[in-house]
């Protein structure tokens, strides 16, 4: 096939013009770049999704997983209320009120002549004296162990009541 340009066509043409049966590399570059920046923003908008929940997990924050699922909820909602909540709930800390209640409940125990209830740790080896959990983990009461042994256990581990002193 003759390949002579025609008469009223001009002499330079620019370089993205390709000749029949060429391959288009301005369209496959732009392609590529197209894919690479789809990509890009994705990456950018679920890690910006998932700031406050990376935020809460580094600060070790008691509401990390209220702040997880917020975070969640607005993924799959597209109400960016929930981000923000998140957001304000991972920077914000929250009061522990946990702690110095437990610690007034043992001294109230204490003083009251109850003993404090037995931890997880203390009732298995009581049931399973062979069975001693990781140091460390909380281990729940063995399956091959009767339920009539587990009530047992918990009728001992329940508190009595103090006798009042005269």
């Amino acid at each position: 096939m003759n390949a002579t340009p025609h008469p009223d066509a001009s002499h330079h043409l620019p370089i993205f013009i390709t000749a029949p049966g060429q391959t288009d590399v301005l369209m496959v570059v732009m392609a590529v770049v197209l894919v690479l920046a789809v990509l890009g923003f994705g990456i950018f908008f679920f890690r910006l999704h998932s700031l406050p929940e990376r935020m809460a997990h580094r600060n070790k924050k008691l509401q990390m997983e209220v702040v997880a699922i917020l975070c969640l909820i607005s993924l799959f909602t597209h109400m960016h209320i929930f981000w923000i909540i998140g957001l304000l709930l991972a920077v914000i800390d929250l009061p522990d009120f946990g702690t110095p209640l437990g610690r007034i409940a043992g001294s109230v125990e204490k003083i009251a002549g109850v003993e404090p209830p037995k931890d997880a740790d203390e009732v298995a080896s009581e049931i399973a004296p062979g069975i001693s959990p990781e140091p460390g983990t909380k281990e729940r009461i063995p399956a091959e162990v009767g339920a009539k042994q587990r009530e047992e256990v918990a009728v001992k581990s329940r508190p009595e009541l103090a006798t009042a002193r005269k």
